[in-house]
């Protein structure tokens, strides 16, 4: 059985999971409309990983006996002008999902619920990794993103992502 406050972080998070689904989709229907078919294909695969990490969650919490109130998943709320921004806004987004994981570990450590604690080192590390990729992308498009055929070769490799 999970700790209330726990459950409820835990049960919010699978909601910010499944809206940051919903935001990469936005922004892969940007880049593919920029004609960014690589960006674009990168960020929907974004947003599946998203979504993974949504059930990853939702399996946890009913592996624990427990029942996941499903939320409604809110709009995109980012006017996307430019694909500069569009990457700025993923490492934001990035860091702001890093601050919920960090809250969820910290309430589980002041309630001793090791178990969530552990769960939650694997979102931890993850985090690390989803800001790593974005800050990753934000620096090679100010490197190639004026340059038309580097532009297209990183389009291209991005494209490509398994």
């Amino acid at each position: 059985m999970l700790n209330e406050k726990v459950k409820a972080l835990l049960n919010d998070q699978v909601n910010k999971e499944m809206y940051s689904a919903y935001l990469y989709l936005d922004f892969s229907g940007f880049m593919g409309g920029k004609g960014l078919g690589g960006f674009a294909a990168w960020y929907k695969k974004q947003a599946e990983e998203e979504m993974e990490h949504a059930f990853k969650i939702y399996d946890y919490i009913h592996a624990n006996n427990e029942e996941v109130e499903l939320l409604a998943i809110a709009k995109p709320g980012v006017a996307l002008t430019d694909e500069l921004q569009v990457l700025k806004e993923g490492l934001k987004h990035e860091q702001y999902v890093t601050s919920l994981i960090h809250n969820i570990y910290k309430v589980a450590m002041e309630e001793k619920d090791y178990r969530t604690m552990q769960f939650m080192d694997w979102f931890i590390k993850e985090q690390c990794e989803e800001e790593e990729n974005a800050q990753e992308l934000i620096d090679k498009f100010e490197k190639y993103g004026k340059d038309a055929a580097a532009l297209y070769e990183l389009d291209k490799a991005l494209g490509k992502r398994d």
